[in-house]
Parts: C-alpha cells; structure tokens; sequence
C-alpha cells in the first residue's frame, strides 16, 4: 500500500497511475515512466509489443538504469518482475526509493536512513511525547508525524490538543492534513500502524522521506533568512547588547528559579478537576509563559555570540558577564527546568489517569453498590418473619421451594459482594481521597451480607423443622384418623344396640340378652383404652404444635370425627348401658312372674283334666 501510494505521487506528474503494484509494472512501461519521472533523465525507447520478450526489455531497461546509479540489484531480475513475483517487485521499488528519495539526504555528516532519522530527532527533539529513535515503533502513536508537520507548518496542526492515547486519531489527522495541503498522498494505514506490533520499517522510511523532500526547501530558506537576521543584529545591536544581556540574563534566571520549584511540586490533588486545573496552568506555561522565555535565552545566546565576535573583530577584551550569569549557567538552569517540565508533565498525565481510573473505579462501585442495596432491601424482614408458624404441610413445602430459589439467588450475588469487596480494596490502595465513606459502606454491604447468610440459615432450619414437625403431627393426624373411624362407628353400633326395642317370650330368651349385654359390657375397658389410645393421639400432635410455637389452622384434614365427638358418644354409651341393665333386669322379673303363673296353671290343668275326663264317660 506504501509502495504504491509512492510510485503514484510521481506518475501522477506523468498523468497516470498503477493500481496493483505487482501486476502494472510486468509490462515495464510504467516502470520506465516512473524511473524517468523521478529521476528526470529520459530511458531508451520502450518497446510496445504484448510477447513476454518484449516486456522482459523493458525491464531490463529500468534496471540497467537503476543500475547505472550505482545500485546493486541482488537477485533480481527481469523475468521475476514480468512473472507478477510480488516479492522481488516490492524489493526492487524498496531499492529505487532507497536510491532516489532518501539516499542523497544529508544531515550534519549523515546521510541516507541515518540521515533521515537525525533530521526527524532534530524536527521533533522540542515536542512531548515524541522520541524518535527509529522507523518502527516510535511512530506509532502518530505524534511523530504531527510533530513533524507541527514544525514547519504549525497553522495546520493543534498539536496541544493531541493525546498520546489516542493514536489512531493522531495517525489520521496527519495523513489527512499532509495530503490536503501538503501534497503527500497518503501511504499508511492508520489502524494497520496501530495494531501491529512492530510498523514496518520501509513503509514508515518511505512516507517520512516524503516530509523531508517536501520541507528541505522551506528549511533551507529559513536558514538563510536566520543568517541575515543574525548579521542585521550584528550591525543594529552592538551598542546595547552588553548593557541589555546583563539585565536579560538575571531576569531569566531569576524567572527559572522561580518556576523550577512549582515544576518540581508533586502534590497531589483529590480530584481530576484538581489535576486538570494543574494541566491547564502547565499548558498555560508552556504555551503563554514559556515561550517568551525560550525566545528570551536565544535571544541573548545570540546577543553573547555576537557580542563576543563582535569584539574580538574589534581586537577588544572579551566580554565576562557577572558572577552565576555566564551562558554555561544559564544552559544549566535551563536543564534543570526542563527536567523539571518533563518530569511534572509525565507526574500530571500520570496523575490525572490515575484520578481516571479511581473516578471509574468509584462510580463502579457506587453502581454495584447500589444495585446490591436496592436487591437487599427487605430481604432482612422477609427473613425473619416468622410465617411458618402458621403454615400447613403443603404451605410449608411451598415456602421451603421459595427459599430454595432465595438461597439460588443469594449465592449469585455473591460475586456482586466479592467485586464491591475488590474495587474498594483497590481504591484504598490507589489512595483514593474518599476512601472512608467506600470502606464503610463497604463494611455495612459486607455485614448486612452475614447477617442475610445468617439469616438465611436460620431460616432454612426453622422451614425443615417446622416441616420435620408438621410431618409427624401429620402423621399423628392419619393415625387418628384410621383409629377414630372405626372407633366412631363401634360407638354408634352400641348405641342403636343399646337403644334397640326387645320382645322376649320366655325366661330363656330375656336370659339370653342378658348374657348378650354382660357380653357388650366387658368389652367396655378395652374400648375404653382405645378411646384413650385416639385421644392421646391427638393430644401428642397438639402437644408437638404447642411446644414447638406452631399454630394449627382447622380440624384434622383427613376426618371430622373430633375428639369432642368422641367423648360425647362415649358418654352416650356410658348412659344407655345402665338403662339397658335396667331393661333386662325389669324384663327378666317380669318373665320369671310370667314363668311362676305358667307353672301353676299347668299344675292345675292336671288335677282338673282328669275331673273332666271322668264327668264325660
């Protein structure tokens, strides 16, 4: 993508251009073109056939001209380029912009890439955050090449308003501003710079090479424009500069002596309207106090340069300024505020991210905190109430599934408390300045977190053994139950017997009902103990509800026969047995008379019978 953005920012000279780097230069002609445009000598005439012989001469054409520049082509050839081999196109346009675009830099005795990185080291040396120590990674962040911009165009660039963390914005507004109004297309990828871990070398080589071509001239110009300025100076300015660099020098190294402790100063602030109020004061600094300043010191540099020059061209004593004034001093001071400035900046930045992180931090936890508060609410009260008492075996069921899904849902909050736990732990060892009121808002969600645990156990306890409890009173109640029934229904029996219309002829008869009921009535201590045995039942399940504080609703669910009715018919037994005993007692009297007057009739039917028997013959 680089390589190709290259090579058509100068065949557009030519009107054209190439779209696939490894397919439009096969043929040779828009190699030859581009070797011509950048190069501004005219190659031998290409050749204009379509066969494979006639593109492979006009490659070999462009590389005997690369040649002829003193470049050693190794394992290139002619038919690699023809073939579309990307590889071998890709280095053989590497090695034209080597020779052509950064080969003749020169700076301060360096040349080519030293040279190249050296004018970029010098360009953006004043600018933060830019330390330019290769063509890889120290462009990464795009400060770079907005510094580098910033520098010879600073109307295009608000280079105070860039962010270090920020890259791919800084990326993109310098590719846009250079190829807006610099004319240098753009040839990287933003996003591509961004995600990789190591930019590739001769991409980023080839786009900065751009910027020096496009800025030498402007620079050259400024450099000569500074030689007439220092001699105009020479010839205005000899006559005062001696009176004016006393005064200038003690100023400015008044003015460093003052700013370098508040530089140094790192107290911190609690909050990140603090720090940026610090922020705004230092870029106030840098961009309303320090300026003068900077112009101040270069100024009289060169007032002392030219002052000295000026008097050893005047055979006159070189100048020696007061004591703790020399420019070596003033040099010193001016290490030591900028030092200083680095060093407050970088605190700053770092401070105002970790205000950042602790303002993020707080409002996590003020969420999560709150969430947990608002889920907690009510759920003490809901706890402790003591409904179960009142409850039947199925409600009690129901409400133990209801704290199952409680506790379900008690345990998934635990992480929410385990978070709210870590952020606060962090806050505190972040210092953050409002650490009290988390810590103690953290202790009360902690605390109310036992107490709903605590809670919750209690309640799972009481659930189980009011329902272990009302188990057994329910299986009291069925006992009960099956045993009333046919007690109830004995006892009824009795008292139709007992109550049942007799008609007895002979003694023998009323005897046998006597003998009947004697019968009914040893059977009474056994029913007796029985009744016993159906009312203790009862007794034992209201015995368990009493003890154990639970409120029973109703009669028993599986009968209607009561105690109450049980000892009422009971007693209605007691009644008729000895109304019966009567009965039998009044109708065996009564037979026995009856008896008595049949046996004395019978007696006296023998005597009279044969009377009669006697008086008929």
């Amino acid at each position: 993508q680089t390589f190709t953005a290259w090579c058509n920012s100068h065949l557009r000279k030519a009107g054209t251009q190439i779209e696939n780097i490894d397919e439009d230069f096969r043929d040779g002609l828009k190699l030859m073109l581009l070797l011509e445009v950048i190069s501004g000598e005219r190659l031998p005439k290409p050749e204009r056939g379509k066969m494979r012989v006639h593109k492979i001469n006009n490659v070999n054409k462009a590389l005997d001209f690369i040649a002829s520049k003193g470049v050693k082509l190794v394992s290139i050839g002619a038919e690699e380029i023809v073939d579309g081999n990307a590889k071998m196109t890709l280095g053989m346009i590497w090695t034209i912009i080597l020779r052509f675009a950064i080969q003749d830099i020169s700076v301060e005795e360096t040349s080519a890439k030293e040279g190249l990185l050296l004018w970029c080291q010098r360009k953006t040396a004043p600018y933060k955050n830019v330390n330019v120590q290769n063509f890889h990674i120290s462009w990464k962040d795009g400060l770079a090449f907005n510094a580098l911009i910033h520098r010879h165009r600073p109307e295009l660039i608000e280079y105070d308003k860039l962010r270090k963390d920020d890259p791919v914005t800084n990326l993109n507004n310098a590719f846009e501003v250079a190829e807006k109004y610099l004319d240098i297309p753009k040839m990287l990828d933003a996003e591509d710079i961004v995600n990789t871990a190591r930019p590739d070398e001769k991409a980023i080589m080839t786009y900065v090479s751009s910027f020096y071509h496009a800025f030498s001239g402007a620079q050259k110009a400024e450099t000569a424009a500074n030689r007439i300025c220092k001699v105009l100076a020479v010839n205005q300015e000899n006559e005062h500069l001696m009176e004016d660099y006393e005064k200038l020098a003690s100023d400015l190294l008044e003015w460093i002596k003052r700013t370098i402790p508040w530089l140094e100063d790192r107290s911190p602030q609690k909050t990140i309207q603090e720090m940026q109020q610090k922020l705004e004061d230092f870029r106030d600094y840098r961009r309303i106090h320090k300026p003068p300043k900077v112009q101040e010191k270069c100024q009289l540099e060169i007032n002392f340069n030219t002052l000295q020059t000026k008097l050893r061209l005047s055979n006159r004593p070189a100048f020696m300024p007061s004591e703790g004034k020399m420019v070596s001093d003033i040099n010193t001071g001016w290490q030591h505020l900028e030092q200083a400035e680095k060093g407050y900046e970088e605190w700053l930045l770092n401070e105002i991210r970790r205000l950042e992180r602790l303002d993020h931090l707080a409002e996590k936890f003020r969420q999560k905190a709150s969430i947990h508060e608002a889920w907690t609410e009510g759920k003490e009260a809901m706890l402790k109430q003591k409904d179960y008492e009142t409850a039947t075996l199925s409600d009690i069921k129901a409400l133990i599934r209801k704290h199952e899904a409680f506790e379900s849902d008690l345990a998934a909050h635990q992480d929410r408390v385990e978070q709210i736990a870590a952020i606060a732990q962090e806050l505190n060892e972040l210092d953050y300045y409002d650490s009290p009121s988390v810590n103690a808002r953290c202790q009360k969600i902690c605390d109310q977190w036992d107490v709903l645990g605590s809670l919750t156990h209690s309640r799972r306890e009481a659930l189980e053994k009011t329902e272990k409890q009302l188990e057994t009173i329910d299986e009291l109640h069925l006992e009960y139950a099956k045993r009333a029934a046919p007690f109830n229904n004995w006892m009824e029996s009795a008292m139709e017997d007992l109550q049942d219309m007799f008609i007895v002829h002979t003694i023998e008869e009323i005897e046998g009902l006597i003998a009947a009921h004697d019968q009914f009535k040893s059977t009474l201590p056994d029913a007796d103990k029985e009744r016993e045995a159906i009312l203790g039942i009862q007794r034992e399940a209201q015995r368990i509800a009493d003890f154990n504080s639970i409120k029973l609703s109703g009669n028993n669910p599986y009968t209607s026969v009561t105690p109450q009715i049980i000892n009422s018919k009971w007693e209605r037994v007691q009644q008729l047995v000895p109304k019966r005993d009567h009965a039998l007692l009044d109708e065996q009297s009564k037979q026995q008379s009856n008896e008595h007057l049949r046996r004395q009739f019978a007696s006296q039917a023998n005597i009279v019978g044969p009377w009669i028997q006697t008086k008929m013959e």
